[in-house]
């Protein structure tokens, strides 16, 4: 394609410095020039056009043994990205393609062909793909329908449930036949989000008084799943709530992420003993075979408008630091992607 652009001889990503102890500080990174290298065999040079700043970030700056492992002190980090293919050596992906991949936190990459998802920017906006049709997207999807074991009739609670992941699992449980939707967020106007845009038929501001008293209100049957985003008094409360033979699926704990001393646990895990309640814990990567599933189903939503998203957009890679220290600060509403 003649409008493809040439790639600049250099370009901007950022680099970890030092690993952050509690609050990440913008000393600990630098956004630095490096060259823009030419594709070996099998891979492709990407312009990036949206990255994705999510909270797990968090977790891979400090050295502590996770899931994932920890960004390497003086590299460019990683994360979520989809963009426009404008040099290729690898069959099957073609100069002016776009693709989604893991190696955000700068303007181009060099990508193995085998690890990047060609995508349509006529199925839907780009951006999408990093959030309501991404890994977001998919996050909420498995771990309501196949971690929590959802059943039509369930009455369900989300915790950070403006956010991204969250608003997705009370709408794919609500247009699922849920029997009742609660949802908690930070703020007065994420709540009124909730109920009015996105279909709860409860919600509250955590900040306004006990957890578990705001929840017992919204939901006076209790929770038979508790999809949970937040941890601490959250979890906590909704065990406190929670129906015989409920689950609980456990996906983030963001309000514990910067902590230097470890959260006391939920005080009243032997409720379970009598509910019969599960807690389980799920990574999205564990379940990529439901990809094809998910794309087909939330991808109708989406088209057909039944399933609404929220994107929290920041302009340049100049703020993407800014745009992530703004995710754990709960600034975003719906999924914070940074535009190149």
């Amino acid at each position: 394609m003649s409008d493809t652009p040439t790639p600049p001889a250099t370009a901007r990503e950022w680099h970890l410095l030092s690993r952050p102890v509690g609050w990440p500080e913008p000393e600990n990174f630098a956004l630095v020039e490096a060259e823009v290298r030419t594709p070996g065999e099998g891979q492709v040079l990407v312009r990036n056009e949206y990255l994705s700043v999510d909270p797990y970030m968090r977790g891979r700056m400090s050295a502590a043994k996770s899931y994932v492992a920890p960004y390497e002190l003086g590299k460019a980090m990683q994360g979520g990205a989809v963009g426009e293919v404008v040099a290729s050596n690898a069959e099957g992906i073609s100069v002016g393609d776009h693709v989604l991949h893991f190696l955000g936190w700068r303007e181009y990459a060099v990508v193995d062909a085998k690890s990047a998802v060609k995508v349509d920017p006529q199925a839907a906006p780009l951006s999408a793909y990093l959030g309501v049709l991404g890994m977001t997207g998919l996050t909420a999807y498995a771990g309501l329908l196949r971690t929590a074991s959802f059943k039509e009739g369930d009455s369900v609670f989300v915790s950070g449930a403006a956010g991204a992941v969250g608003s997705q699992v009370g709408q794919i449980a609500k247009l699922k036949g849920a029997s009742r939707v609660i949802g908690s967020a930070g703020s007065d106007e994420k709540v009124k989000l909730l109920t009015e845009e996105y279909g709860f038929d409860a919600a509250f501001n955590y900040k306004n008084g006990p957890v578990s008293e705001q929840l017992r209100a919204a939901a006076p049957d209790g929770v038979d799943v508790y999809f949970d985003n937040v941890g601490g008094d959250h979890l906590e409360a909704a065990i406190g709530s929670l129906n015989r033979d409920g689950r609980i699926a456990v996906c983030g704990a963001i309000s514990v992420y910067n902590n230097t001393e470890p959260a006391p646990g939920p005080r009243n895990l032997a409720r379970l003993i009598q509910t019969r309640g599960r807690i389980e814990g799920f990574l999205v990567g564990d379940h990529y075979d439901l990809q094809p599933q998910f794309v087909q189903e939330v991808g109708a939503w989406v088209r057909s408008g039944e399933l609404k998203y929220r994107e929290t957009v920041v302009e340049g890679i100049e703020n993407n630091l800014e745009a992530f220290l703004g995710v754990l600060r709960g600034d975003n509403t719906g999924k914070m992607i940074v535009k190149l």
